[in-house]
């Protein structure tokens, strides 16, 4: 069985592998799950699908193969579409309720539907027997049956249909949305390289064993150092102004990445950089950091990630004295490129619509500075943008 589901996944476009696939196997084999159609649709969504934007496809091979909800052959494209409009609210007594019959069953009602779509010429409203709408019908909408199959009606009032005949949309996971942290993780997972570092404090069980082997039975415990990603990443972000509309999925990558990476490191700027940065907003004027210090300090092996709408005034960017604060004695674009220079892989995020950017010429120029790598701040933006840093 779980062969021919698996080909059905597959036959979805679901990428899921046979690694995967004896996972899912070797979870049943030790009873994780049992005896529950929603629990093994738990694990094994869990074990097959490795990306979140699979998940629908996912949901459509399990109802696939398990509801046989796209097995049902009949063609609805004859049904002109006024005949589905709701017109009236058919309310039935109790008494009335109770004199309607209903087909008899499943079957009966899809051969009897069937034979009706073939017969059926018009619209039809009330009724006991076409397919209309505010009739005892089993066929249509806004009426009442015991059971029937409900076409084209927006929600259920009786809850009684043993079918909803609708159009299913299926709606891909939007990567346009403003992530959010979980999302964020998703994504940043993706910039990984593990190595093993510190203490050797981790039991290396296939060491032990073998060692205890060869010391004929005697335990001989041997220890590993842990690993830990070893990816380094340095953020910008820009801070005040037109920031203040993007302040909650700033927070949200903030606290993402405080949770992914080890060796992280950040800075404050406002609009563009320039010869100093600072680490805490409350005290950027006591404590900047010059820009130099940084190039001095962290190696060309960090990732480096610019956050900010570099939507600002041109002259921010490309002239001396630009700076909407300072004096700055050189140009934004000059102290960029000395960032860019020093470290091997950089990008900047952009949490500012995509749609909007050409309208704003401080963007362009910046995408310009950044050597095109710039990207909205967007689940499909950020996983385009880590690929550009692995």
């Amino acid at each position: 069985m779980l062969i021919d589901f698996f080909c059905k996944c597959r036959e979805y476009k679901v990428p899921c592998t046979l690694r995967e696939l004896l996972d899912l196997i070797r979870a049943l084999e030790q009873h994780v799950v049992f005896a529950s159609i929603d629990d093994f649709y738990v694990i094994s969504r869990a074990l097959l699908v490795k990306d979140e934007s699979y998940f629908d496809k996912f949901d459509r091979a399990f109802a696939d193969y398990f509801k046989g909800v796209l097995s049902i052959d009949l063609d609805l494209s004859s049904i002109p579409q006024e005949w589905l409009k709701k017109n009236i609210e058919k309310m039935l007594s109790d008494e009335e309720k109770a004199k309607v019959k209903g087909l008899g069953g499943l079957d009966k009602l899809m051969e009897t539907l069937a034979k009706r779509l073939k017969e059926q010429e018009k619209r039809h409203e009330g009724g006991s027997k076409w397919i209309g709408t505010g009739g005892t019908s089993p066929f249509g909408a806004n009426g009442y049956n015991p059971e029937g199959i409900r076409i084209g009606q927006e929600g259920s009032r009786h809850r009684r249909a043993s079918k909803v005949w609708d159009k299913r949309e299926f709606q891909n996971l939007d990567n346009q949305v403003e992530i959010n942290i979980r999302n964020i993780k998703v994504a940043l997972r993706k910039l990984r390289q593990f190595a093993r570092a510190g203490a050797s404090d981790v039991l290396d069980l296939e060491d032990t064993i073998f060692s205890t082997a060869r010391n004929a039975g005697y335990l001989d415990i041997k220890m590993k150092q842990e690993r830990h990603n070893v990816v380094k990443v340095l953020i910008f972000f820009d801070v005040g102004g037109s920031m203040d509309d993007h302040i909650k999925v700033c927070e949200q990558l903030f606290s993402a990445v405080h949770t992914e990476f080890k060796h992280l490191e950040f800075f404050y700027f406002h609009n563009c950089v320039y010869e100093k940065v600072w680490r805490d907003n409350n005290r950027r004027h006591s404590e900047p950091i010059d820009i130099q210090q940084i190039i001095n300090t962290y190696g060309k092996d960090y990732k480096v990630i610019f956050i900010g709408d570099a939507t600002m005034g041109p002259y921010e960017i490309t002239y001396p004295g630009g700076s909407v604060e300072h004096n700055n004695e050189e140009a934004g674009s000059v102290w960029m490129e000395r960032l860019l220079s020093h470290f091997d892989k950089a990008i900047w995020l952009n949490p500012q619509e995509e749609a909007y950017w050409e309208y704003y010429h401080s963007i362009h120029i910046m995408r310009q500075v950044v050597y095109q790598k710039m990207y909205p701040l967007t689940l499909d933006g950020l996983s385009k943008g880590i690929k550009v840093l692995l």
